[in-house]
């Protein structure tokens, strides 16, 4: 079992920054894939990044390349996600999983996910 709690959600205006932070524990969670996803009120859960466990693969959604980048300290068993140039349709719930497997970008695939938390860009 792996537990995930996420943290630095908030309010933002729009082209500004925010940090998100997702702390794992319990069995090995250094050894997991973890990912990002988001999910807007109505709309499907979205891949936002993942990576993998020693940092050296890294997978971004389109949409957010270039302006969001995920990283994890495994010595801390944490998972943080540096959001920049936000728009408001990045507005959404977070969420931080894992997986036990290779790098994926489809929800269904997490093993253990984190309660999530809020994020909202206003323009």
């Amino acid at each position: 079992q792996v537990q995930l709690v996420e943290s630095g959600g908030g309010l933002v205006q729009a082209g500004g920054s925010l940090r998100l932070s997702c702390a794992a524990s319990g069995r090995t969670p250094s050894t997991y894939v973890m990912g990002w996803f988001r999910q807007a009120p109505g709309k499907e859960r979205e891949f936002v990044a993942a990576i993998n466990w020693s940092g050296g693969s890294i997978d971004y959604a389109d949409s957010v390349k270039g302006r969001f980048t995920i990283s994890r300290d495994n010595a801390k068993n944490t998972v943080d996600l540096q959001m920049s140039s936000l728009k408001p349709e990045a507005t959404a719930v977070y969420y931080c999983a894992a997986i036990s497997g290779p790098i994926a970008t489809l929800w269904s695939e997490y093993d253990y996910w984190g309660q999530g938390t809020q994020v909202t860009v206003s323009s």
